[in-house]
């Protein structure tokens, strides 16, 4: 998908893009943080349909939502492509023996070969987690390896 990208001065950013299926749209950052996402006429690109009008947080939640389908695309895709890898989200519940613990506490790369790739929290992706990553119940963990590998990293979150 091609995007435009237009300044608005005093205003903000436009960037605009049409879908596959032929839909104009537009998403406008405001230097105030408020983003507008416009829909336009498909007949008329001057003429606007619809504006959605987003606030800092209401933005971030969508962006995340969106961001969140990505990578779990991205992944699939990887694991189609490669034989023989896994991917799995092995959650933190209250109680896990690693809830309020460090990854590096974990050693799961060590102890089963696979990588811890990313964390989903509150549905936010939180990629490439250093040593130092602390856990929280209702985050899911996100590891990549062989399929024992990955079994071996699902174990460790709920047995220790």
């Amino acid at each position: 998908m091609e995007v435009e990208r237009t300044a608005l001065p005093g205003i903000g950013l436009r960037h605009e893009f049409v879908s596959e299926n032929g839909q104009h749209a537009a998403i406008v950052s405001h230097v105030s943080g408020r983003r507008d996402v416009v829909i336009y006429r498909p007949d008329d690109p001057d003429t606007v349909l619809a504006t959605l009008t987003l606030n800092t947080d209401e933005a971030n939640g969508v962006a995340e939502l969106l961001g969140t389908a990505r990578i779990v695309e991205r992944l699939a895709d990887l694991r189609s492509q490669v034989v023989g890898l896994a991917t799995v989200q092995a959650p933190i519940t209250a109680g896990s023996p690693y809830d309020g613990r460090k990854l590096g506490d974990t050693q799961a790369r060590t102890r089963t070969g696979a990588s811890i790739v990313a964390v989903i929290r509150g549905g936010a992706i939180l990629p490439s987690p250093r040593p130092d990553f602390l856990f929280h119940p209702g985050d899911l963990v996100v590891a990549v390896g062989s399929a024992e590998a990955t079994a071996a990293v699902v174990d460790i979150f709920a047995n220790g």
